[in-house]
């Protein structure tokens, strides 16, 4: 409060005195005890009113201690059992959760890592994969802007993710990384990494990449062997030495049979090896006899069509093709699906030979599409143009029932290109994106799909999916998510397999550390999707005839379960509906690969980077008290005080009001009351 304001609360205080002197002490024609009071009343009622006018402007102050924080992340992946450090993991966690100083001095949080990053209750030590670039990413987007050093437990062997150690160069804080696992390095054959396809066509030959590592000393000669069932149907020898430990084997087999086939690869053992586990891997190919052929018909060159055909060829089952119109109306009914790109005048012919032939057909129309030929070629849907440009979003219609759609995140991804006007579809019709700009739905489809006596049809009015696609590695760092979208889409549109009431998806085989969901949608009987239904998964263990039952969950238009407590082994399984007489059945086959086996120690070197890139030191799990002290004696982690000052204007003060009020009350009541009024 400045000295300017105190005079002028001076001088108010002067006034409201003698005002109230002036009415109750000169020619006052009450008794005396009544001016006293009613004086008093009145200069604090003046007195009052005067400080609002002025409203001087008092400061407050809050305190606040904020101590530094320290994150603790933990792997709690098996691989920490395999290496025998779960006991010591966990009596290190519980030393700085009790340590009196370190939770005086630090505010701990404690996290654990493997397939996800969680906040840590208990830990299990079950983790199929490790993470660990996505552990400190999520620190780091929780802690990067405050003071936290980072506590890293774990022996550095990751399975998945981004390297991690290039995530430590933009780290905001120290890592102290805290070594769960051997640092000796013992004598080991393994199969390092193992490539092939999933798939392949009957009759073809399909490679297999195995990479060899040996660790050790010297000049060691082993054999590598696939075998299929008891048959041997490749062997190599091979040969390391310190210096050229790895060995890159390609092995074309050829696929005989049709269906699952399942092999084993394996790099024969010295007899004295510790880890054994890691010198075999089974791998599966499932081979078929037909592949779906995409052909798609395009006049103009755009990155649309590379986007289109990385999606669609992700599933090694389907191939595409690009023609011009001129080009394709001789092949037409050699594709299952064909793809209208942009079509204009030049697509007449395509159009004529696409009736005859009743083909299944996509079309992808945008700012270089010929509406009024699109309008008077087919009847399926019309879209009165106006040759200006139009950006528009996409809303996932969550009541899709087609098939089942999961959102990829359409709300972020950039907006696509279309000419202005409203797309009509006069024939029935499902809408799976809807239309919207800036925020708002135009009840326009941008995406929809139609089935016409037994041939499916769809259409999307926009074009730009190669930035969707791109957007969709940005959010997610890999473009399985678009790949998945279109490739329902195809799947979709490439069948005329009849509907039917359920609908089940999954896959041949599954490697038990990858994840294991099947899918499926149940229709009432006006085939529209039915989220009130209640479906059960039965699944047989062939082997041991076990029967395990599972609940599968609603998820946006379909429901899910997932299996992957399941051991490996080949599974029959049932979907069945609750008071429905209707069920599906299947098989499937779980691969066993713990890649969490593979490892002999820890990895010692990249957790030593990791600490010199953030300034931080490297200990092993048995030296912590080393670890504990400099957390304790380092002089960059201070607690903070940190001070609020609040600005706040007297007439903010109801109180103050609240006394005006009741001192005009109580001067008007004792009045009445002397019968003064």
């Amino acid at each position: 409060m400045t000295a300017e304001t105190i005079l002028y609360i001076v001088i108010a205080g002067v006034i409201a005195f003698a005002l109230a002197l002036f009415m109750y002490g000169y020619r006052s024609k009450y008794p005396g005890k009544l001016n006293w009071l009613f004086g008093s009343l009145r200069f604090i009622t003046l007195f009052s009113l005067f400080l609002l006018l002025i409203n001087p402007k008092f400061k407050t102050a809050t305190y606040t201690i904020e101590k530094p924080k320290l994150p603790v992340l933990v792997d709690n992946s098996s691989s920490m059992v395999e290496l025998n450090q779960g006991e010591n993991v966990l009596r290190f966690v519980e030393e700085l959760r009790t340590h009196t100083d370190l939770n005086d001095k630090f505010d701990l949080s404690f996290y654990h890592f493997g397939n996800d990053f969680a906040e840590m209750d208990s830990l299990s030590f079950s983790e199929k994969r490790t993470n660990i670039d996505k552990a400190l990413t999520a620190t780091e987007e929780l802690f990067g802007r405050e003071t936290a050093p980072t506590i890293l437990i774990s022996d550095g062997n990751q399975t998945f993710g981004k390297d991690y150690e290039f995530s430590s160069l933009t780290y905001s804080n120290q890592i102290f990384p805290v070594i769960a696992g051997d640092s000796i390095r013992y004598v080991d054959l393994k199969i390092g990494q193992l490539n092939t396809n999933r798939y392949s066509f009957l009759k073809n030959q399909f490679p297999v990449e195995v990479i060899l590592v040996y660790s050790g000393k010297g000049t060691v000669n082993s054999q590598f062997v696939i075998t299929q069932g008891g048959s041997k149907v490749f062997s190599q020898n091979v040969n390391f030495t310190e210096t050229q430990n790895t060995r890159t084997i390609v092995a074309n087999l050829r696929a005989s049979g049709v269906g699952l086939q399942r092999y084993s690869a394996e790099i024969i053992p010295f007899e004295d090896e510790k880890n054994k586990v890691n010198n075999r891997k089974a791998f599966a190919v499932e081979v078929i006899d037909q592949a779906t052929d995409v052909l798609i018909v395009s006049d103009i060159i755009h990155p649309d069509l590379g986007a289109l055909k990385k999606s669609i060829e992700t599933n090694e089952q389907r191939m595409v093709t690009f023609k011009k119109p001129s080009e394709a109306m001789a092949v037409i009914n050699d594709y299952q699906l064909i793809i209208l790109f942009q079509p204009g005048r030049s697509f007449t012919g395509v159009y004529s030979e696409m009736s005859k032939l009743k083909k299944n057909t996509l079309t992808i129309t945008g700012l270089q599409t010929d509406w009024n030929f699109l309008n008077r070629i087919q009847q399926n849907f019309s879209k009165e143009a106006v040759n200006q440009a139009e950006d528009v979003m996409g809303i996932l219609n969550q009541n899709y029932s087609a098939y089942a759609v999961e959102d990829i995140g359409f709300d972020n991804f950039p907006p696509l290109k279309t000419e202005f006007g409203e797309l009509s579809i006069n024939v029935p019709h499902e809408v799976l994106l809807e239309q919207s700009i800036n925020g708002f739905s135009t009840n326009s489809a941008l995406l929809a799909s139609m089935e016409i006596n037994g041939h499916r049809h769809a259409i999307l009015d926009g074009e730009g999916l190669w930035r969707w696609r791109a957007q969709s590695y940005l959010s997610d760092a890999d473009f399985e998510g678009f790949d998945g979208f279109i490739g329902n889409i195809i799947q979709y549109l490439a069948s005329n397999k009849r509907r039917s009431r359920m609908e089940v998806t999954f896959e041949t085989f599954y490697y038990n550390n990858n994840p294991l969901r099947i899918s499926a949608q149940f229709f009432d009987k006006n085939f529209m999707f039915d989220n009130r239904a209640q479906l059960n998964i039965s699944v047989v263990n062939n082997e041991t005839k076990e029967v395990t039952n599972f609940p599968m969950l609603l998820k946006n238009n379909f429901y899910e379960v997932d299996l992957n407590s399941l051991q490996a082994g080949n599974y029959e399984f049932t979907v069945s509906v609750k008071e429905e007489g209707i069920a599906r059945s299947g098989g499937f086959t779980i691969l066993e690969f713990n890649v969490e086996q593979q490892f002999l120690n820890a990895n010692v070197t990249k957790l030593g980077r990791v600490a010199t890139n953030t300034g931080g030191t490297v200990y092993f799990i048995d030296k912590t008290v080393s670890l504990i002290n400099e957390l304790l004696e380092n002089d960059n982690f201070k607690t903070i005080q940190k001070t609020n000052q609040k600005v706040v204007p007297l007439i903010a003060w109801k109180y103050l009001l609240g006394l005006i009020v009741l001192t005009l009350s109580a001067e008007w009541f004792i009045r009445k009351y002397n019968g003064l009024i």
